[in-house]
């Protein structure tokens, strides 16, 4: 595949481009960016300040939807991978969060890059597990589940 390094939201269309996690069009958003590293899958960020917990620390929530986001596009990625199609062919794989779990093992300190891998331990019809952690300084500090499901064609009907 040639685009193995090019983040799969740069993909999604426009119109399921406006993600406060990963939506390269929200200009308020994260604008998380996944690709593949060997095996697994990556994302970076770093929080800003008013990522605020309590001083020195980021919120969870951050780090939730992190996982939320980095979740869904580890399965897009794996789904064109499975089917050796480059992520710019139709019909797009794009997915939603069906289940999210959260273990936040330690406090992660503000003003740190934060590097997100995944993992893909299942992929079955039109879901994708995986698992997510989230590492500041090289110390993983918290890991999560993702259940994402293929958006169903109706959700853009709704709009």
């Amino acid at each position: 595949m040639n685009n193995e390094y090019k983040p799969i939201q740069d993909y999604y269309p426009d119109e399921l481009s406006y993600c406060y996690g990963c939506g390269r069009l929200n200009e308020h958003g994260h604008q998380l960016k996944s690709f593949w590293d060997g095996d697994e899958t990556i994302a970076r960020f770093t929080p800003k300040p008013y990522h605020i917990a309590i001083p020195n620390y980021v919120y969870g929530g951050l780090i939730a939807s992190l996982i939320d986001c980095h979740g869904t596009g580890t399965a897009a990625l794996a789904s064109y991978r499975a089917e050796e199609r480059e992520p710019d062919s139709l019909p797009p794989f794009r997915f939603v969060t069906a289940s999210l779990q959260v273990d936040f093992l330690k406090p992660i300190p503000l003003g740190s890059e934060l590097e997100l891998r995944g993992t893909v331990l299942e992929r079955k019809g039109r879901k994708v597990v995986s698992e997510i952690s989230v590492s500041a300084n090289k110390v993983i500090c918290a890991r999560g589940r993702v259940v994402a499901v293929q958006m169903p064609e109706n959700m853009l009907k709704n709009n």
